[in-house]
């Protein structure tokens, strides 16, 4: 049996067909990257440490220590203020696919670097069942 490595980005194939979807909108560049190159797994085979679409996460900011509940989930769905936030932002798309443990890069829209660690996935759709949202 394969191993994957932990660097590695993973996204299911329900949750790529739905991005790409998305496409007519013009993808921000750092997302159509990540599309083209993230590898694919079945829904009912992503492991559960795995960000996927409407997983909810605590992150830490590895410059402030800042602790936060986030919610990646789609465009029409979001709301910054409540931790929602849309795969199509800078957050949003160095989340996407990463493992827990790993550190997400982004820059903000006024051009400051963020890293911050994906300390904990606190519910995955597709850990719970849910192969469909």
């Amino acid at each position: 049996m394969q191993q994957i490595p932990t660097a590695e980005r993973l996204l299911t194939e329900l949750d790529f067909t739905r991005l790409n979807k998305l496409r007519g909108g013009a993808l921000p560049p750092a997302l159509e990257a990540t599309l083209e190159s993230i590898d694919l797994v079945p829904s009912r085979e992503v492991p559960p440490d795995v960000v996927t679409m409407y997983s909810q996460l605590l992150l830490e900011d590895l410059t402030s220590g800042q602790r936060q509940k986030l919610t990646l989930c789609y465009p029409a769905d979001a709301e910054p203020h409540l931790g929602f936030i849309s795969v199509l932002s800078p957050v949003g798309t160095a989340l996407l696919g990463q493992r827990a443990g790993a550190i997400a890069s982004w820059q903000t829209p006024n051009g400051d670097a963020c890293k911050a660690e994906i300390v904990e996935l606190l519910f995955q759709p597709e850990a719970s069942g849910d192969y469909t949202t």
